[in-house]
């Protein structure tokens, strides 16, 4: 997962990045709030930390502009106001979860696992397309009785084609998804890993192909169904 954290005290936004990375999911990091609300728009992200008191840009106003664009992606408030009236000002502006200042990480951990379940609740652990079924937990992609690992990089790039398997997906997409803004891989990056999987897939002998639409993206498909 990809979760951006929009804090300005950057000692503790290093720390919440390195207790995500832990886990091995991608935290980006935004320092203010008009950054923040920016990387935010984009709609990749599978949760955001949200700092109330920000330069630029309160959370305040970050999340109402989110809600305002219908990015409903769950939002963790961070704050060092123990106010009833904030706290209720947040959680209506469309907030899930409302943690104030000084907390424990398991604290944070555990409020953080909190918003992320409405999306575990919609998503299954195991992700099938086809005749492919994809364990994110153990990096396997397994169609009938063979299996293969994946790398981290090609399970990312996979559970999204499968999450989204109704859209094609550009490469931009892909690479702010999978990599990250501060990230230097570039479209080719993209091909690679989409020519790994591949491979991947016709030793499974799966009928689940890659397509391509030149200039515009990638979609999954099932060979032989109209």
């Amino acid at each position: 997962m990809r979760i951006l954290i929009i804090e300005d005290e950057k000692r503790l936004a290093n720390t919440l990045a390195d207790l995500i990375s832990s886990s091995n999911d991608i935290a980006d990091i935004s320092n203010d709030g008009e950054s923040g609300l920016d990387n935010a728009l984009a709609g990749i992200y599978d949760a955001i930390v949200l700092d109330v008191m920000l330069p630029k840009i309160d959370g305040f106003e970050i999340l109402r502009r989110l809600r305002l664009s219908k990015i409903f992606t769950p939002v963790l408030m961070l704050t060092a106001k123990s106010d009833l009236e904030d706290r209720v000002k947040g959680l209506d502006l469309g907030a899930d979860y409302y943690l104030t200042k000084p907390f424990e990480i398991d604290e944070f951990s555990a409020c953080l696992r909190s918003i992320l379940r409405r999306k575990n609740d919609i998503m299954p652990e195991v992700l099938v397309y086809g005749d492919l079924t994809l364990n994110p937990a153990t990096c396997e992609l397994r169609c009938g009785v063979q299996s293969v690992r994946l790398s981290f990089k090609e399970l990312a790039i996979l559970r999204l084609l499968i999450m989204n398997k109704e859209n094609i997906l550009s490469k931009e997409t892909i690479l702010l998804k999978v990599w990250g803004y501060d990230s230097d891989a570039d479209d080719n990056n993209v091909e690679a890993y989409m020519s790994f999987l591949r491979k991947k897939m016709l030793f499974l002998k799966s009928k689940v192909v890659i397509g391509v639409i030149r200039r515009i993206g990638y979609y999954l498909e099932v060979e032989g169904i109209d």
